[in-house]
């Protein structure tokens, strides 16, 4: 049988072989090739609304991101600003004038040791 569908479908026009190419592909989408495969459709439709809802959650977690990522260049920025004002003050200049402010003045005199001699400290004791 075999090589006589061989013989047959040598024997068939271009035309009746687009015919015949249809009509096997109509029967693909027959009604019964339709109910034998409803499991496989269900898994497709399960996987396109897996796939839908994946994609909405994904942009949304990326938009949170970017909002996120505002929110911590904000931050960084008052922090850069902070700290800079912070180093200005601290310089030697403005803790003068801030000390002028209140009355203190920067000393004339070198810095000096105050040292207090172990041996006078222990007699000034037994003293007492």
């Amino acid at each position: 049988m075999a090589t006589e569908d061989i013989k047959q479908e040598q024997q068939l026009t271009p035309a009746q072989q687009v015919k015949k190419d249809w009509r096997l592909l109509a029967e693909k989408l027959s009604y019964k090739a339709i109910v034998n495969n409803i499991p496989f459709m269900i898994f497709l439709a399960l996987l396109c609304v897996a796939y839908i809802s994946n994609s909405h959650r994904s942009i949304e977690m990326q938009r949170e991101l970017n909002a996120q990522n505002a929110v911590l260049n904000e931050l960084r920025w008052k922090y850069l600003d902070t700290k800079s004002q912070l180093m200005y003050v601290k310089t030697e200049s403005q803790v003068m004038r801030n000390a002028e402010k209140l009355g203190l003045r920067p000393s004339l005199l070198p810095a000096y040791k105050v040292s207090i001699d172990s041996l006078k400290r222990t007699n000034t004791r037994t003293e007492n």
